[in-house]
Protein backbone atom coordinates (compact mmCIF):
# COMPACT_ATOMS: atom_id res chain seq x y z
CA UNK A 1 0.00 0.00 0.00
CA UNK A 2 1.50 3.60 -0.92
CA UNK A 3 1.46 5.90 1.45
CA UNK A 4 2.35 9.76 1.05
CA UNK A 5 3.14 12.17 3.57
CA UNK A 6 3.47 15.93 3.30
CA UNK A 7 5.53 18.31 5.54
CA UNK A 8 6.84 21.91 4.87
CA UNK A 9 4.42 24.00 5.00
CA UNK A 10 3.92 26.97 7.03
CA UNK A 11 3.21 30.70 7.02
CA UNK A 12 5.24 32.88 4.97
CA UNK A 13 5.31 36.23 3.79
CA UNK A 14 4.78 37.31 -0.13
CA UNK A 15 7.59 36.84 -2.37
CA UNK A 16 9.10 34.12 0.15
CA UNK A 17 10.37 30.72 -0.82
CA UNK A 18 9.25 27.60 0.68
CA UNK A 19 9.61 23.98 -0.21
CA UNK A 20 7.43 21.43 0.29
CA UNK A 21 8.29 17.12 0.84
CA UNK A 22 6.54 14.12 0.34
CA UNK A 23 7.64 11.45 1.75
CA UNK A 24 6.92 7.99 -0.14
CA UNK A 25 6.62 4.37 0.91
CA UNK A 26 5.36 1.27 -0.66
CA UNK A 27 6.20 2.44 -4.30
CA UNK A 28 10.05 3.98 -5.25
CA UNK A 29 9.79 7.21 -6.38
CA UNK A 30 11.98 6.38 -9.62
CA UNK A 31 9.35 4.30 -11.55
CA UNK A 32 6.12 6.09 -10.04
CA UNK A 33 4.13 9.07 -11.57
CA UNK A 34 3.87 12.02 -8.91
CA UNK A 35 2.73 14.91 -8.44
CA UNK A 36 1.18 17.97 -6.34
CA UNK A 37 -2.51 19.65 -6.20
CA UNK A 38 -3.78 22.31 -3.63
CA UNK A 39 -6.89 23.15 -2.80
CA UNK A 40 -7.71 26.85 -2.04
CA UNK A 41 -10.35 27.60 0.86
CA UNK A 42 -13.88 27.59 -0.97
CA UNK A 43 -12.22 26.06 -4.09
CA UNK A 44 -12.20 22.88 -5.81
CA UNK A 45 -8.76 20.80 -5.92
CA UNK A 46 -6.19 22.08 -8.43
CA UNK A 47 -3.57 20.33 -10.17
CA UNK A 48 -0.11 22.95 -9.45
CA UNK A 49 3.02 19.86 -10.91
CA UNK A 50 3.44 16.33 -11.82
CA UNK A 51 6.38 14.17 -13.08
CA UNK A 52 6.17 11.38 -15.12
CA UNK A 53 7.25 7.67 -13.88
CA UNK A 54 10.52 7.76 -15.54
CA UNK A 55 11.08 11.33 -14.72
CA UNK A 56 11.23 12.60 -18.82
CA UNK A 57 8.07 14.46 -18.48
CA UNK A 58 6.98 17.54 -15.89
CA UNK A 59 4.17 19.58 -16.22
CA UNK A 60 3.42 22.40 -14.10
CA UNK A 61 -0.22 24.41 -13.89
CA UNK A 62 0.18 28.15 -15.97
CA UNK A 63 -0.15 30.05 -12.77
CA UNK A 64 3.31 28.32 -10.84
CA UNK A 65 5.25 28.34 -14.30
CA UNK A 66 8.68 30.04 -13.72
CA UNK A 67 7.99 30.01 -9.80
CA UNK A 68 7.08 26.18 -8.59
CA UNK A 69 9.44 23.28 -9.51
CA UNK A 70 8.80 19.71 -8.79
CA UNK A 71 12.00 17.42 -8.12
CA UNK A 72 12.17 13.75 -6.98
CA UNK A 73 15.08 12.07 -4.81
CA UNK A 74 15.30 8.61 -5.49
CA UNK A 75 17.82 8.15 -2.38
CA UNK A 76 15.42 9.55 -0.22
CA UNK A 77 11.98 8.02 -2.29
CA UNK A 78 10.48 11.63 -1.74
CA UNK A 79 9.03 14.11 -4.07
CA UNK A 80 9.66 17.86 -3.40
CA UNK A 81 8.22 21.15 -4.57
CA UNK A 82 9.68 24.24 -4.47
CA UNK A 83 7.39 27.00 -4.25
CA UNK A 84 9.33 30.75 -5.09
CA UNK A 85 7.78 34.21 -5.12
CA UNK A 86 5.13 33.36 -2.97
CA UNK A 87 1.47 35.05 -3.90
CA UNK A 88 -1.65 35.42 -1.89
CA UNK A 89 -3.05 33.10 -4.45
CA UNK A 90 -1.21 29.99 -3.41
CA UNK A 91 -2.27 29.79 -0.25
CA UNK A 92 -4.17 26.55 -0.18
CA UNK A 93 -3.41 23.09 1.58
CA UNK A 94 -1.17 21.34 -0.77
CA UNK A 95 -1.33 16.96 -1.57
CA UNK A 96 1.11 15.08 -3.00
CA UNK A 97 -0.38 12.47 -5.26
CA UNK A 98 0.89 9.24 -6.79
CA UNK A 99 0.50 6.83 -9.53
CA UNK A 100 -1.46 6.89 -12.64
CA UNK A 101 0.66 9.02 -15.59
CA UNK A 102 1.56 11.99 -17.14
CA UNK A 103 0.10 12.76 -20.81
CA UNK A 104 0.27 15.21 -23.26
CA UNK A 105 0.80 17.73 -20.82
CA UNK A 106 -1.63 16.60 -17.73
CA UNK A 107 -1.64 14.08 -15.13
CA UNK A 108 -4.29 11.29 -14.80
CA UNK A 109 -5.42 8.80 -13.12
CA UNK A 110 -4.00 9.80 -9.42
CA UNK A 111 -4.29 6.50 -7.38
CA UNK A 112 -3.01 8.01 -3.94
CA UNK A 113 -3.10 10.81 -1.72
CA UNK A 114 -1.30 12.47 1.05
CA UNK A 115 -3.24 14.47 4.13
CA UNK A 116 -1.96 17.56 2.55
CA UNK A 117 0.02 19.97 4.06
CA UNK A 118 -1.08 23.50 4.91
CA UNK A 119 0.35 27.10 2.97
CA UNK A 120 -0.28 30.28 4.42
CA UNK A 121 0.74 33.28 2.16
CA UNK A 122 0.42 36.43 4.05
CA UNK A 123 0.53 39.95 2.63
Amino acid sequence: QVQLVESGGGLVQVGDSLRLSCAVSGRTVSNYAMGWFRQAPGKEREFVAAVSHTGGSIVYTDPVKGRFTISRETAKNAVYLQMNSLKPEDTAVYYCAGGGMVVAGRYYGVAAWGKGTLVTVSS
